[in-house]
This record gives structure tokens, C-alpha cells and sequence, in this order.
């Protein structure tokens, strides 16, 4: 950057750096703490009773590592799944593995991206209450997945 005699030079402020457990909005040590976390989940907010995070002593704003958000996260979708009747992410593996299947088979049978089912496997995505009668259909009803390879070709 060139100067010129009329130019200023910004200099910005010193900022402190803060220690991985200060609290961002004041600096203060945060404390671990378990407790009632919402998060939404298909537009719904969804309580974890006993979520782990940092909250700051002092003003109370809530920090989550990324562990504790990726479980966060799980769990709230386990919650949904359960409040809303959905099979788990362990029954649609046993489901896919029942069938000898690999995870883009089924997506692929299913007509979804080829990520999806392992997503739903892991507990970060839930499936739509269609896609959740369509798997039980799969499940429930042997002829149907003759029918849906047939549909897929």
C-alpha cells in the first residue's frame, strides 16, 4: 500500500487473546455443566435433558464443543425419532443389512442420494415420516422390494 502525506494508516485494536475455556462474551473461565438443551429438529424444538456444555458463571452464555454439538445433535434426532414413532438408526441398518444391501443399493431402491442412508444410519439426519412408512413397507412386506427394483431400473 502506498502512502501518501494526507493518507492515515488504521490500525486496529489490540484484542487479548482469550484461553479455549474463557467465555467469548466476557472472558470469564466457563464451567462444565449438563443439563436442558433445545435444538430444532424438522422445524420442531426438541429438548436434550442432559446435554453437556459450558456455560460462563458470570453472564450465562452457553458454549458447545464440537463433541458435544455432534451429540447434541444425535441425541435430539433420537428424540424425535422416538416422540414421533420413527424407526431408530439401529433398525434401519438391521433393515438394510436383513436385506443384503449396501447403503447406495438402498438409496438407490429408495430413489434418494447416496449419502442419505448412511446419514440416517449415523443419527445426523432423520427420515420424513414418508420415507419412514416407506422402509416399514420394505420391512414389513417381502414382495415390495421385487417391486421397487423393477421401479428403480
Amino acid at each position: 500500500m502506498k502512502k501518501t502525506p494526507n493518507s492515515k494508516i488504521a490500525t486496529l485494536p489490540r484484542r487479548s487473546v482469550l484461553s479455549n475455556d474463557a467465555c467469548p462474551n466476557c472472558g470469564t473461565v466457563m464451567v462444565e455443566r449438563r443439563g436442558r438443551l433445545r435444538l430444532p429438529v424438522n422445524g420442531e424444538s426438541i429438548i436434550v435433558p442432559s446435554a453437556a456444555h459450558l456455560r460462563c458463571p458470570k453472564c450465562s452464555e452457553v458454549v458447545l464443543r464440537y463433541i458435544d454439538s455432534r451429540q447434541l445433535s444425535e441425541n435430539a434426532i433420537a428424540a424425535y425419532r422416538k416422540k414421533h414413532g420413527l424407526l431408530s438408526a439401529d433398525e434401519i441398518r438391521a433393515l438394510r443389512e436383513r436385506l443384503s444391501m449396501t447403503q447406495n443399493e438402498l438409496a438407490k431402491l429408495l430413489r434418494l442420494g447416496s449419502n442419505t442412508i448412511s446419514r440416517w444410519e449415523s443419527g445426523r439426519n432423520v427420515q420424513t415420516e414418508a420415507m419412514d412408512l416407506l422402509l416399514r413397507l420394505v420391512r414389513d412386506v417381502p414382495t415390495s422390494v421385487k417391486y421397487l427394483r423393477r421401479r428403480a431400473a
